[in-house]
């Protein structure tokens, strides 16, 4: 038996005892040092997990940078002549400088009128109309009760009934050829310097119209608005004059916009409106907002016998009275 209190443990030809578990090459999947090394050297079968890997990450490549190491940012242009983001348009801000505020027109409100077409910008100056088409109190012989909105859409006349074969008279724009109405709705709002949402149907045929114009008197609605029914047609105002009386509208009854504040007091919510048919007389040219060549003489008085039907080759659109709302609980 060895005597163990006789050996030195400084003695260098004691062997240490090797680590517990497996050594040697690794020859069996079931090795538990198997998955765990790390093979070197060149990959020599698609066993290796190094197969198909690329040796290192892949490179980012920009659409706009060249190919190769990425640049530095060129946040200090030390270069003068390196291509810099635009600016601001106009004079720069300095400290202590007085900012300009956007103008605004008389009732306070901003004045947007930079994403209207030219044909759309607000007209300056007074209206310069024929007296036919100026408001006017006149002998009108109708059986619709007082307190009724008439549209008589051929001779671009709006008539508010006042009972007694009597009525008040405003010369009005209307739409053009293709886009005339007829039928009877309601007022179901009004506004006064309305915001400006023109419909998806307008959007498709002048995509370049804003989607929003906040109310004031560059917006296309001018002072005030009375919407008819949930269709998108309204009464409304507008800040270009000379299309009173002429057929240039998309179905909207257009007005002075002192005529349309004098109508928007006298109406209410609910009242009737009445927008009989026809449309523009042979060879008048609808698409257009410029005066008509010829004598600058009115169209004659209304009567009910001349719109009683469209005119000649017009065929306007019938619109239907509403169903009464549904309420879903």
């Amino acid at each position: 038996m060895p005597d163990f209190d006789a050996l030195d443990d400084d003695e260098p030809n004691v062997t240490a005892l090797p680590p517990p578990g497996p050594t040697g090459p690794i020859l069996s999947p079931d090795d538990p040092r198997y998955a765990r090394a790390v093979p070197t050297g060149p990959i020599m079968s698609p066993d290796d997990p190094r197969y198909g890997r690329p040796a290192g990450p892949p490179p980012v490549v920009y659409a706009d940078r060249p190919p190769g190491p990425p640049q530095p940012y060129p946040g200090a242009y030390a270069d003068p002549n390196a291509p810099r983001p635009p600016g601001a348009v106009g004079a720069p801000n300095v400290t202590g400088s007085v900012q300009q505020a956007p103008p605004v027109g008389a009732d306070g409100r901003p004045l947007t009128i930079a994403a209207l077409p030219p044909e759309e910008q607000p007209e300056v100056g007074p209206a310069q109309l024929s007296p036919n088409l100026r408001r006017q109190e006149v002998s009108f012989v109708t059986k619709e009760p007082a307190g009724t909105i008439v549209v008589d859409t051929p001779n671009t006349y709006l008539y508010y009934v006042l009972g007694n074969g009597r009525a008040i008279r405003y010369g009005v724009r209307v739409g053009r050829d293709g886009f005339t109405w007829t039928g009877v709705q309601k007022i179901s709002k009004k506004a006064e310097w309305p915001d400006w949402f023109p419909p998806t149907e307008m959007i498709e045929r002048q995509p370049y119209l804003p989607r929003f114009m906040a109310g004031g008197p560059g917006n296309p609605l001018g002072a005030r608005a009375m919407y008819l029914g949930s269709t998108v047609y309204r009464i409304h105002g507008t800040n270009q004059p000379s299309t009173i009386g002429k057929f240039v509208s998309s179905g909207c009854i257009g007005m002075l916009n002192e005529d349309v504040s004098d109508l928007f007091d006298r109406v209410k919510v609910g009242t009737r409106v009445v927008v009989w048919p026809g449309g523009p007389p042979p060879g008048t040219t609808t698409a257009s907002a410029q005066p008509v060549p010829g004598p600058a003489a009115g169209p004659a008085a209304p009567s009910r016998q001349m719109s009683a039907g469209p005119a000649p080759g017009m065929q306007p659109t019938v619109v239907p009275p509403l169903p009464p709302p549904v309420t879903v609980r």
